[in-house]
C-alpha cells in the first residue's frame, strides 16, 4: 500500500519566511510568509514534483514515516491517483496498448490516464488500477485549521 503523504520540515529562514523541504523529495522546496502560507505552497510544490516524476518517467519517491517535528503533506487526490497508476503501470511491464486492450479503450484514453494534467475521472483511474491488481482507496482525515497552525513552527 502506498500513501502519497510526505513528511515535511518547516524552519524559520528569515523573519518573514518559513521554508519547507521534503527529505523524500529532495528537489522539492518552497516557502511562505507564515506557516499557513508555507503549508499551502508546500502542497502545491509537492504536487508539481510528483507530477514531474510521472511525466518524466522518474521513480516516484516512497514517503517515509514522519520524524518528530515534521508535518505531513498530502499530494492532491487526483495527482495521487495518477501517481498510483503510474507506479502500478510501470511495475506491470505492460505497454500502454496492452493496458488499453485490457480496459477495452483506445490508446489515447490510457495516455490521458497517465498524464497528471489530463482530467481523467478517478473512477476510470481506479478501473485501470484494478486491471493492474490494485485498488484506489480514499482516506479522509482531520487536519488543523491553518490559523491554528500559524502559532508555532517546530524546529525553529
Amino acid at each position: 500500500m502506498v500513501r502519497f503523504v510526505y513528511p515535511a520540515k518547516l524552519y524559520q529562514h528569515a523573519e518573514d519566511e518559513i521554508v519547507v523541504s521534503f527529505r523524500d523529495v529532495p528537489h522539492c522546496h518552497t516557502s511562505g510568509e507564515d506557516v499557513a502560507e508555507a503549508l499551502v505552497e508546500a502542497a502545491d510544490a509537492l504536487e508539481e514534483a510528483i507530477a514531474g516524476c510521472i511525466v518524466d518517467g522518474d521513480e516516484i519517491p516512497t514517503p517515509s514515516p514522519p520524524l518528530p517535528g515534521e508535518r505531513l503533506i498530502a499530494v492532491h487526490a487526483d495527482t495521487a491517483a495518477k501517481a498510483a497508476l503510474a507506479v502500478a503501470f510501470r511495475a506491470s511491464g505492460l505497454t500502454q496498448a496492452d493496458l488499453a486492450r485490457r480496459l477495452g479503450v483506445d490508446d489515447k484514453v490510457v495516455r490521458g490516464m497517465l498524464d497528471p494534467r489530463h482530467g481523467t475521472p478517478v473512477s476510470r483511474v481506479n478501473d485501470a488500477l484494478q486491471v493492474l491488481g490494485q485498488e484506489l482507496v480514499l482516506e479522509v482525515r482531520e487536519v488543523s485549521v491553518p490559523a491554528k497552525l500559524a502559532a508555532s513552527v517546530p524546529g525553529s
